[in-house]
Order: C-alpha cells, then sequence, then structure tokens
C-alpha cells in the first residue's frame, strides 16, 4: 500500500484542486474508520454546516480549504482552528482520538465531497 493509514486524503491535498478524488478511493478500511469516526465526531458539525464547518457533499466549500495545501490543512484538523467563516475544535472535540483517526474522518469528508 502507498499510503498508510489515514493517510489518503492528506496525500490528496498534495494534488491541485482540479478535482478532489485524482487519487485512488481509500481501501474499504479506511473508508469504514473514517464513517465511523465522522458519524461519532464529525456529522454534529459536518452534517449541518454548524460554526461554518464545511458540510458534507458541499465540494464548493472544501475546495478552498483544500486549496491552502496539505499541511495547514491536517494542522487544522489536527489542532484546531479560529478564522473568518467559524471554528474548528482541535480534532473536531475528541482529542482523545488518535490523529490516525482523525485523518481517516477527513479522508471520508473529501471523498464523499468530491
Amino acid at each position: 500500500m502507498i499510503f498508510g493509514h489515514g493517510q489518503l486524503a492528506a496525500a490528496r491535498l498534495l494534488i491541485p484542486t482540479v478535482g478532489l478524488s485524482l487519487l485512488a478511493s481509500a481501501t474499504a478500511a479506511n473508508n469504514q474508520q473514517g464513517l465511523q469516526v465522522y458519524n461519532d465526531a464529525c456529522v454534529a458539525c459536518h452534517g449541518s454546516g454548524i460554526g461554518g464547518a464545511p458540510r458534507l457533499g458541499d465540494l464548493d466549500a472544501w475546495r478552498s480549504r483544500v486549496a491552502q495545501g496539505r499541511d495547514i490543512l491536517v494542522d487544522r484538523v489536527i489542532n484546531g482552528y479560529t478564522g473568518n467563516a467559524g471554528y474548528m475544535p482541535p480534532k473536531g472535540g475528541r482529542v482523545d482520538l488518535a490523529d490516525e483517526d482523525v485523518l481517516a474522518a477527513m479522508a471520508y469528508l473529501l471523498d464523499e465531497s468530491s
């Protein structure tokens, strides 16, 4: 496997934002893990857009974030961020999650939003 567990979304950010799905889809295991973490930790905000969160499936909202680059997006997902559009708590408010779990959820969000 080229990418480690939960790293597909981070790797995808290396690709210009012509399209978010230029790389192969995550493995079924990563997709399942990402879905589970999304449902447990992310859906509260990303399901409805609370706090300026880009909604699942909103390609336009995600495109502007992805355009900032891999390092910035990963940093904001892991460490949190406050910006003009709203607030992202560190690890979506679930600081008990491993970084790889949060990155799997990020991969899921990007896959479903491309």
